[in-house]
């Protein structure tokens, strides 16, 4: 049984130490325990396996694995060891825990040593780090090689998304100074409504009977605003005024919309 404190941010990322040990001394406990796993498991086969079997399988013989090394630990320390390295082979590593966590909105990550998170339009540094920059370079190349991208020098700058929607941005040297950089720009899973915004008071009644009007009668509006303010939410809502009887063609560097009409051809920048 996997414990929910197992995917706290705070605990599975500790920046200098991790049970007691030095946080480069932990980094070589994880690569060795996946340097064995290779020899034990087919990785390449089963990291595209997404069935829960698979995953308790691997993970029962990396827990085997960790329980035979020599170095002192606990059982949550050995717990949390194991769910490390199952992410490095199923996930994105260090970010898992944070892309599990529903209250986060952003992920930043500055290098290898610095991740921050965006919650409720406040940002706040966390602990979570990588090896170096191979590591995060070896995550960044999982993430855009999924959706048939590639970045390197030639490529330096990416835009791609996850599986979940989630929008992603990667720059890397030389373009980047300090290390790769990314950014993922997660979305909600309960579509915001028009009742929503009547609710929180981000429109009132007649505001959005004009903006309903606008859209029925085919007139060009433009929605412009700052990052997370909204105008991805704000479209959704207003797209469901268009008619059903349309053919809507939509183009985006990077898919977001989630129109609930039929006819919908969605294109993506390349």
């Amino acid at each position: 049984m996997v414990s929910p404190a197992a995917f706290n941010p705070s605990l599975a990322g500790e920046q200098k130490k991790r049970g007691g040990l030095d946080f480069k001394v932990y980094q070589e406990l994880k690569t060795g325990i996946h340097r064995d796993l290779l020899t034990k498991v087919d990785i390449e086969k089963v990291a595209t396996v997404r069935d829960d079997r698979t995953r308790r399988q691997v993970l029962s013989v990396i827990q085997d694995l960790v329980s035979d090394l020599k170095t002192p630990m606990s059982g949550p320390e050995k717990e949390r060891l194991s769910l490390e390295v199952l992410n490095e082979v199923f996930g994105l590593g260090p970010l898992e825990p944070l892309l599990q966590d529903p209250t986060i909105s952003d992920i930043l990550v500055n290098g290898y040593k610095e991740v921050y998170v965006e919650r409720a339009g406040v940002l706040e540094e966390t602990r979570i780090m990588f090896k170096d920059n191979a590591h995060l370079m070896h995550i960044i190349d999982k993430i855009v090689s999924a959706v048939g991208r590639r970045v390197d020098e030639s490529s330096p700058m990416v835009d791609a998304r996850l599986a979940d929607g989630s929008r992603i941005n990667v720059i890397i040297p030389p373009l980047a100074i300090d290390g790769p950089h990314l950014s993922v720009r997660r979305f909600g899973h309960i579509p915001i409504t028009e009742d929503d915004l009547l609710a929180n008071e981000t429109l009132t009644p007649a505001m959005l009977e004009l903006l309903r009007g606008a859209v029925k009668a085919r007139l060009n509006v433009v929605i412009s605003g700052g990052t997370g303010a909204g105008k991805t939410t704000f479209l959704n809502v207003m797209s469901g005024y268009i008619s059903d009887r349309e053919r809507i063609v939509t183009i985006e560097d990077s898919a977001e919309l989630h129109l609930k009409q039929r006819h919908v051809v969605r294109l993506e920048c390349r």
